[in-house]
């Protein structure tokens, strides 16, 4: 029988079938049906194979799949790990392997003997000295802690004194990595030095070994430096003069000119021993630049040491400055940027002054003689020390010192920074004024002893001296001031400043307002812009002339006329009309917009949101990125704030500030420029804010495009008086309380009322008259911290202008009931204002 082929599994048809026999029909049936079983039993099979096959090839699929995505895992966890690998080697290791750490040092090797020729860095004995102090020094650092990081030493110079022995000036070099930088943080380098002498010290002496040379422990002072210092002052560079003064008095000249390319260079000064240096500089032709780009900077040592920065000027020099030195060493640090820039003066040996002297004092009355600063006109010294003893004829006589721009209070707690005085075995501390004092002493014998308190050389001093009547200070028909003045009793409470301090117009009754009779009105009640009297007397003939004084308005001609808020208020009073000249200010046009007054306002001690260009001379001072301080614009490229906002060493840098200008909300400021200067004032005194007061210059004008949102607000006149018209405005971005820790975004503003000078003492005790309180008594409105620098700004009645009566100061807290907040009085500085920014 002949198999039925076929290709699917399915019944054959009839013309496949031709049988060659005859068979039964019986015997053909089961045939078929024998066949037809084993086709389905052979698809069945077949298809049972095709799905595991299916299935098989299925898993293998889903292994193979599983397995590439664990490959691909692997893959990009290792590429993550090699490239965080790289990025820490880049960033931290590498860094950290070209760390180099420069400090500078002195100290003085005892009983030893200076030759002349250590003062030549090329001699054989100065190169088998500075070898051996070298070998030594080393020896120290290379057995210490700190031993593998520690580099090399480098001996700049070898000097001498009057003390003796041989003065040593060093470079230390360190290689640290940045993460262990406070492992050779300052202290802990002079440390060393100093526990190695510190054990041989016997009997008292600060002279013990280090090692086996002679150190005076006293002596030695090592700070950290910048490498540029030692690349410059190094052995064999081409900008190290050194020069010296070998007879007293003899002028040694100094001429520095810098080409366009720049300039930076050292002068090395050495007298001889038993003598200072005296430098005089004539002229300094420089950029004005906060000692940034342009600077000439002295040391009072052989190497460029902070600790030991006699003075630094940063401006042009004109009229002639002179300063001494404390021993027999200065060093000059000249950077001059691009362009053409220049010095010149001089520098001479001089002998040290004994500073001592007896007098006895004349019973006429007037100045019998003068006591003056050591070395005057010179700048003081640091270290400075004189003694005088003044005698009256008469035991019913005192001694009266008067200073022209110098007080003495009683010391506290507190260090005494700007010179430091015994008087009778009172100790006093002296502190820089701008205006007259006279200190009494109630004995006929008197011992003053003088000491310089301070870390660099301070403005000189003078004081004449005189006798008084201990019984009656002040002639006849005289009132005695807190200041030590004398000024007539007619002259009290007549709204003049007369004391210096205030202390005769402070706590004084309201004067009677005359209008009716012909006496004279008070001159509190005349021309102040305000209708006192019903018949208008005293505000009529208000642009006659007067004698002048700090109450009434003084004209650029120099005349004086009694209106007394003549600046700017749209009247020409002066006869030179230079009383409405420079009054594009004050004015803003603030953009109204509608304001949801149902939504929960941000408040800053009893502040409301301000709207667009409401305040336009607001300014936002940040410090490296961080809203720190406010400030005012004066001019296109001036602005005004407080002196305590950059009285730290760093917060003096203006290259890490920025003024954000035109700023209604935090980050939204339609001008952001650079500080190229900061200029505080000379007087500033951190300890009660006294002259709290500084001028900032943008290093480009805001454009003039941006009116809208940048104004400046017009400065008071020195005669500003304020009445009840005026309203005051303190703005701000600072805390909304005393525990806010969360500054507000949009410019916050308050109202407040400027208290007279009796109430703000009443609050505070003594504030100065350069201060003045604003609030309420509630104390719901006020200024607080961040709001410091920022205005205080007034609204005169009589033009609508806007001026700067205070700038943000200090106080009690913020929002405290009965402390108001405390201000710079803008109007007792305008002419410091002027000086600078229109020098």
């Amino acid at each position: 029988m002949e198999t039925v082929r076929g290709e699917s599994c399915s019944q054959p048809s009839e013309d496949d079938s031709q049988p060659e026999d005859s068979l039964s029909v019986t015997d053909v049936s089961v045939e078929v049906a024998t066949v037809d079983a084993m086709l389905n039993k052979l698809c069945k099979k077949y298809s049972r194979r095709r799905r595991r096959a299916k299935k098989l090839k299925k898993k293998k699929k889903q292994r193979l799949s599983l397995q590439n995505m664990v490959l691909l895992i692997t893959v990009v966890v290792f590429i993550v790990v090699v490239i965080m690998w790289a990025l820490l080697w880049v960033f931290t290791f590498r860094r950290e392997s070209n760390s180099g750490v420069y400090f500078a040092g002195t100290f003085r090797v005892a009983n030893v003997e200076f030759i002349p020729e250590y003062r030549h860095a090329d001699s054989s004995e100065f190169v088998s000295m500075a070898n051996q102090i070298q070998h030594v020094v080393s020896k120290v650092y290379r057995t210490s802690s700190i031993s593998k990081l520690y580099k090399h030493t480098v001996i700049s110079d070898l000097s001498n004194n009057d003390k003796g022995g041989v003065l040593v000036y060093f470079w230390m070099i360190f290689e640290v990595p940045r993460l262990k930088t406070p492992t050779v943080c300052e202290e802990c380098v002079s440390a060393i030095l100093r526990d190695s002498v510190l054990t041989s010290l016997k009997n008292r002496s600060s002279v013990g070994f280090l090692l086996d040379l002679p150190v005076d422990i006293d002596s030695i002072l090592i700070n950290v430096a910048l490498r540029s210092d030692y690349t410059l002052t190094a052995s064999g560079s081409e900008c190290v003069d050194k020069l010296y003064a070998g007879l007293p008095g003899v002028k040694v000249p100094l001429n520095v000119f810098s080409s366009w390319g720049g300039l930076s260079c050292h002068m090395k000064l050495t007298s001889a021993p038993g003598s200072i240096i005296r430098l005089t500089v004539n002229s300094l032709n420089i950029e004005p630049s906060d000692c940034i780009y342009d600077a000439l900077t002295v040391y009072d040592a052989l190497l460029p040491m902070r600790a030991k920065t006699l003075h630094s000027l940063c401006e042009s020099v004109r009229v002639p400055v002179s300063l001494v030195s404390t021993s027999n060493v200065m060093l000059l640090f000249f950077r001059l940027a691009q362009g053409n820039k220049s010095f010149r003066g001089f520098f001479q040996a001089v002998p040290e002054e004994e500073c001592l002297s007896v007098t006895e004092i004349p019973a006429a009355a007037g100045e019998a003689g003068e006591i003056t600063s050591p070395f005057h006109p010179s700048l003081l010294p640091p270290l400075c020390s004189c003694t005088w003893r003044l005698q009256t004829q008469s035991s019913s006589l005192g001694v009266a010192l008067k200073f022209q721009n110098y007080i003495l209070s009683p010391k506290d707690l507190t260090p005494c920074k700007q010179g430091w005085w015994k008087i009778n075995e009172v100790i006093y501390c002296g502190s820089y004024v701008s205006h007259v004092t006279v200190f009494r002493v109630l004995e006929s014998s008197v011992e003053v002893v003088f000491r310089c308190s301070s870390r660099s050389a301070e403005q000189p001093f003078s004081a004449t001296y005189s006798s008084f009547n201990i019984s009656q200070p002040c002639p006849e028909g005289h009132f005695l001031c807190s200041t030590g003045l004398c000024v007539k009793k007619e002259r009290r409470c007549d709204g003049i400043d007369d004391c210096q301090d205030e202390s005769d117009e402070v706590f004084c009754s309201k004067p009677v307002k005359n209008c009716g009779d012909s006496s004279p009105l008070h001159p509190l009640y005349v021309c102040n812009g305000e209708k006192d009297c019903p018949n208008g007397r005293d505000e009529s003939n208000c642009t006659q002339e007067t004698w002048c004084s700090g109450i009434w308005y003084q004209c650029s001609s120099g005349s004086c006329i009694l209106k007394k808020n003549a600046k700017c208020d749209g009247e020409p009073d002066c006869l030179d009309r230079s009383d409405e000249s420079d009054c594009d200010c004050g004015h803003p046009m603030p953009i109204k917009r509608v304001i949801d007054t149902a939504a929960p306002q941000e408040r800053v001690v009893g502040g409301v949101n301000a709207v667009e260009g409401e305040w336009p001379w607001q300014v936002s001072l940040h410090f490296s990125g961080h809203l720190y301080c406010g400030a005012s614009v004066i001019t296109s490229e001036w602005l005004i704030s407080a002196a305590h906002c950059f009285s730290k060493d760093r917060l003096s840098d203006p290259r890490q500030w920025m003024a954000h200008l035109g700023m209604l909300t935090q980050g939204s400021a339609k001008h952001v420029a650079e500080i190229r200067r900061i200029m505080v004032h000379e007087y500033y005194n951190a300890r009660n804010f006294d002259y709290d007061i500084a001028l900032l210059q943008l290093r480009k004008p805001w454009p003039s495009s941006l009116a809208p949102f940048i104004q400046p607000v017009c400065l008071p006149a020195t005669s500003q008086t304020l009445t009840e018209s005026h309203r005051c405005w303190v703005t701000g971005w600072g805390y909304r309380s005393e525990q806010d820790k969360v500054l507000p975004t949009v410019l916050q503003k308050a109202e407040v009322s400027v208290l007279s000078q009796s109430e703000c003492k009443r609050a505070y005790g003594p504030v100065s008259p350069r201060m003045l309180c604003a609030g309420v008594s509630s104390g719901e409105q006020d200024a607080c911290r961040g709001d410091s620098g920022g205005p205080l700004s007034c609204r005169s009645s009589e033009s609508g202008r806007w001026f700067l009566t205070g700038i943000v100061s200090w106080g009690s807290g913020c929002g405290r009931p009965n402390f108001p907040g405390v201000y710079t009085r803008v109007a007792k500085f305008i002419g410091w204002i002027n000086s600078h920014i229109y020098n």
